[in-house]
């Protein structure tokens, strides 16, 4: 694996490390990095905030926030990056878009502070549930 790669994963993981301190370490290793919040899901599952993974061609910035609100505003050099729905995979690091990164993060740990909106999250699970169960 390249040394680069090695960096991009450091360099992304101080993104997130900021919010340790309100939140719960799930992963730390060399190659994987992971951030839940304290809240509980479905079967007492912890909402994952976000996760940094050290892959073989790239690194990967999980962000879980994105995908809870598809409203997020985001550049179009950004959104090239996205892989899925919450995943932003990079070959280097790009201070202007880690940049951007850093200001959607911190966006949303505010989201995921707010007890209404993991309420909500709560019930669209609950209300997904129902419908594939009702599909069955």
């Amino acid at each position: 694996m390249p040394n680069d790669l090695k960096t991009v994963f450091e360099r992304l993981k101080t993104i997130l490390a900021p919010y340790e301190p309100k939140m719960d370490i799930a992963q730390d290793t060399a190659r994987m990095y992971m951030l839940n919040t304290r809240h509980l899901l479905k079967k007492n599952y912890p909402l994952m905030f976000g996760a940094v993974r050290l892959g073989k061609n790239y690194v990967s910035y999980h962000l879980m926030s994105v995908y809870a609100s598809p409203d997020v505003t985001m550049s179009p050099e950004l959104k090239k990056r996205m892989q899925g729905k919450a995943c932003f995979n990079f070959k280097e690091v790009d201070e202007r878009l880690f940049k951007e990164l850093a200001k959607i993060t911190k966006e949303g740990a505010k989201r995921f502070s707010n007890e209404k909106f993991v309420e909500g999250l709560r019930q669209a699970q609950s209300a997904a549930a129902q419908k594939r169960k009702a599909s069955r």
